[in-house]
């Protein structure tokens, strides 16, 4: 099967097709779901505390909905329209912009408390346009990431490395930007369930967490994400019931964002809709 990137464009590829199957497809949101818990697991992030975080490619809000439940603020930034609308259809909470990482992340310095990024990274070791080089544009990315996160913010990109090289590129980039760190590859046995994640530090050299899957004596696929909650998702809306929708309301209401009063028809199903 070839590799997306090699198709076309991310903002060509991305289109509106392919960007409903990412609202549809329970595979597709089982996969994302547990890539962006992984993520968020290894920012290690304070317990008990909102952070605001930046979700680079975050395409329709898969993964801004993880950051949700987990009571944390976030922007996502990615070069699909496409995806993006799909993400204003589903009412996501994180606010959205549309822009090519590889022009770096146009944000304040300090800004964030950490960032993540699913399957997003390889994108930029391809040349679209005549102009685009490659090792220009992860610096790019990079050193403007490093700049927008506070000083002891961590960056956990998830991705997919078309070879050694690729690898090495890409890490010699994130290194030469300032970020300490590197990758931790959980179940490097397995083929489907191998996940290649590039842990960045800003704080200082540190140790990698330990991946998972690596006990001789380990078995499966064991993310610490809530398996009932992706199971009981699975092949269902993203919109859940009343709980959920007043939740949503709460977070807005705390946002300073205008919402209608709660009602005994809040979440109620209509007659005629699934």
């Amino acid at each position: 099967m070839s590799r997306p990137e090699h198709l076309a464009p991310p903002e060509i590829y991305y289109n509106e097709d392919e960007a409903k199957k990412y609202s549809q497809n329970s595979r597709i949101i089982d996969i994302q779901f547990q890539m962006s818990e992984r993520a968020v697991e290894l920012l290690v992030l304070p317990e008990d505390t909102p952070c605001y975080l930046l979700d680079i490619g975050c395409g329709s809000g898969l993964s801004g909905s993880t950051l949700d439940d987990q009571g944390h603020f976030w922007i996502g930034m990615d070069i699909s329209k496409a995806m993006l609308d799909v993400a204003l259809e589903r009412e996501v909470e994180g606010d959205l912009l549309l822009s090519d990482m590889g022009q770096g992340c146009p944000f304040k310095a300090g800004t964030f408390d950490g960032a993540i990024s699913i399957s997003a990274l390889q994108w930029l070791c391809n040349a679209d346009k005549k102009h685009h080089n490659p090792v220009k544009r992860l610096y790019q990315f990079f050193s403007s990431l490093y700049a927008c996160l506070s000083r002891s913010a961590r960056a956990v990109l998830q991705f997919y490395p078309e070879n050694g090289d690729q690898m090495e590129l890409i890490t010699a980039q994130a290194m030469k930007a300032g970020f300490y760190g590197g990758v931790v590859v959980d179940y490097p046995n397995s083929t489907k369930a191998k996940k290649f994640f590039l842990v960045l530090m800003t704080g200082g050299n540190m140790p990698l967490p330990k991946a998972l899957g690596t006990d001789e004596d380990s078995h499966g696929v064991t993310y610490t994400a809530k398996r009932e909650r992706l199971k009981q998702q699975r092949g269902k809306s993203l919109k859940k019931g009343r709980d959920w929708i007043l939740e949503k309301k709460e977070r807005r209401r705390k946002q300073g964002k205008d919402v209608r009063p709660d009602s005994k028809y809040t979440g109620r199903k209509r007659s005629g809709r699934l």
